[in-house]
This record gives structure tokens, C-alpha cells and sequence, in this order.
């Protein structure tokens, strides 16, 4: 696919107006404090065959205190408490199997793998349903989308942010060490938890998906921002209150709001999650908050990589730029 976007010049400084609700901030607000209350629902080892790593099955409490399931990984043998990546991950995927993603621990940090609720058997298999019903199409990305606070996605950023408080509770975590890093869906979601989370030590986003929507869904047929263009092809008559229900969601708007140092990662071919709607959420990121500067951030672009962006490469980069986020000295 050659490059179809903004030319790399624009991109540095595209930073579009991007709808955003009067009540945002009112709107996460009560949904986070809706959620409140203890976290840890229950922590129970789990044998895997790998012996440098020892893994825990973790269930936490998610949107409305439902049971959220996730996979803590640490460094066998390591005594004493670690900085944490919280990870989320891709659309269609759930947490997997134990094992599965290992950089992470391997590299000498605790981990914490959130399974996305309902989203089980796409990708990689998942143990955490949804138990919500409200009208939409039958897509993830279009369930309860007439309403914002019917949307799936409320819900799956409000078990990410949940996450980072389970993460603090488990034993052998930093606090004030916690990091938010995804992919895809994932990297929306870590933009999203750095836009609610105030004092987060640094955030990896790659590829984000929710960002700039209303762009996205004029410049891709590819899902998932597909599933809802073909849901309006449908639904004629639906336009409205689903760009008003995304328009609660646009990581740039929660990209806006984020103090903590970022790192991005962006494929220029990428019609998945185009770049200029990355390059609006990077941008902007840290611009409403206050104080004289705006947080760290840098990103990385990949001229000849589409979704799949710097894989290893980009892989090594973040390992690199986490390091001297979390020991400066």
C-alpha cells in the first residue's frame, strides 16, 4: 500500500480541532467514580513451564466492580518491588495464554496483561465476558454505540484505568512506577489511561486506534473503523449520535489531558489506524494540561510500515527510552 495520508511535513504539524463534549470531563468523572472500591478480587499463581518468570492469574474489579481478568508476570527470583507495565491489548484479542508476551518481564520490569472483555477468540483467547446488552451493531467497535453511556468502550477504558489501580495493589510494584503501553486498540487505550490517570510514569502508544475518529472513518474502510462505516451504511439515520458517542472517546481529547511522558510509534502506510490521526493525538498530547511545558514525548515514524509499524526495531526503542524515563541517572 504506498502512503495515502498527509505527507510527513504535514503530519509534524497537523493538529486539528477535534470534537470535543462540553461535559467530558463530567461524563469520566462519574463513570471512574462509579467504579471505585476495592480492586483486587483475587490473585492465585499459575504453573506455567517457564522458569525464569513466574506468572499469577489476576482477577480485578472493572466497570461496575464486574470481574476483569489479567495476567501479572515478573522475573523469577527478583526480591523487592519493580516498575510495572500495564499492557492492553489489541482489538479482537484477549489476554491469551500465559507466556505469550513476554518482553516485558524479560526485560526485568513486572507486567500486567489486561484481557479486554467480550473480545475473546479473534485473535487470541480471552476469559472475561461482557455481560451488556444495548442497541448497536454486533461489531465490538459498534456495541451500544447510539449512546455514550451504552458504549463498549466506556466500559473497556474504564477496566484499562482499573487496571493501573490493580497494578499498584499487587505485590512487588512500584506505584509510582507504572506505565501504560499498547497497540492498536491497546495504544488507544494507553492514551486514554494517560488522559485519566494524572501521576502515570510514562505511556507507549503505538499505531492508536480512536484517535481523530471522525477523520478516521472518511479516510479507512479497514476495520475496525469499518465495522462502523458499514454499520451507517445501514443505519442512515444513525450518524449523529455515533459521532457523538465517539466524540467521548477520541484519544486525542484524552491525549490533551495527559501528563506523563510518551513515547509513539507510527507506520506512514498504515490504513488500519491512519497516521494523521496518530499525529493529532502526538501532536497535542499534554496540551490542556497546565504548567510551562508541555510533558516529554517523542515519536518514531516508519515511512514503509503500515500497522504492523517498527516491530522489533520499535520494540528495542521503547526498552531503550523506558530506561531513562524511569532511571534518569
Amino acid at each position: 500500500m504506498p502512503a495515502f495520508d498527509l505527507s510527513i511535513e504535514q503530519l509534524r504539524r497537523y493538529a486539528p480541532a477535534v470534537a470535543e463534549p462540553a461535559d467530558f470531563d463530567e461524563f469520566w468523572q462519574a463513570t471512574l467514580v462509579g467504579a471505585a472500591g476495592p480492586v483486587l478480587i483475587d490473585v492465585r499463581p499459575e504453573p506455567t513451564e517457564l522458569r525464569l518468570v513466574d506468572t499469577w492469574d489476576v482477577t480485578f474489579a472493572g466497570f461496575g466492580g464486574e470481574p476483569v481478568r489479567a495476567w501479572y508476570t515478573r522475573p523469577a527470583g527478583v526480591a523487592g518491588t519493580l516498575p510495572a507495565v500495564v499492557e492492553y491489548a489489541g482489538y479482537g484479542r484477549g489476554r491469551g495464554l500465559p507466556g505469550e508476551r513476554l518482553t516485558w518481564p524479560v526485560a526485568g520490569y513486572a507486567h500486567l496483561l489486561m484481557d479486554n472483555r467480550g473480545q475473546s477468540g479473534e485473535y487470541a483467547v480471552g476469559d472475561t465476558p461482557d455481560p451488556h446488552g444495548a442497541p448497536g451493531g454486533p461489531a465490538v467497535v459498534t456495541r451500544g454505540i447510539l449512546a455514550p453511556d451504552d458504549y463498549y468502550y466506556r466500559r473497556l477504558v474504564t477496566d484499562a484505568v482499573r487496571a493501573v489501580e490493580a497494578a499498584r495493589a499487587l505485590p512487588g510494584v512500584d506505584p509510582a512506577r507504572v506505565v501504560a503501553a499498547g497497540n492498536s486498540q491497546g495504544g488507544g487505550l494507553a492514551l486514554a489511561v494517560a488522559g485519566l490517570v494524572n501521576d502515570l510514569a510514562a505511556v507507549l502508544t503505538t499505531a492508536p486506534f480512536l484517535c481523530h475518529v471522525q477523520r478516521a472513518l472518511d479516510l479507512t474502510d479497514a476495520s475496525p473503523y469499518g465495522e462502523i462505516v458499514r454499520y451507517l451504511a445501514v443505519h442512515r439515520e444513525a450518524e449523529e449520535p455515533v459521532r457523538r458517542t465517539l466524540s467521548y472517546l477520541d484519544g486525542v481529547t484524552f491525549a490533551r489531558r495527559a501528563t506523563a511522558p510518551a513515547q509513539f510509534g507510527i507506520g506512514l502506510r498504515d490504513t488500519v489506524c491512519p497516521p494523521s490521526t496518530a499525529f493529532a493525538a502526538y501532536n497535542q498530547y499534554g496540551a490542556a494540561t497546565e504548567g510551562p511545558a508541555t510533558p516529554l514525548r517523542e515519536v518514531h515514524v516508519y515511512p514503509f510500515n503500515g500497522h504492523e509499524g517498527g516491530e522489533a526495531v520499535h520494540t528495542r526503542r521503547q526498552l531503550r527510552w523506558l530506561r531513562t524515563v524511569l532511571d534518569p541517572a
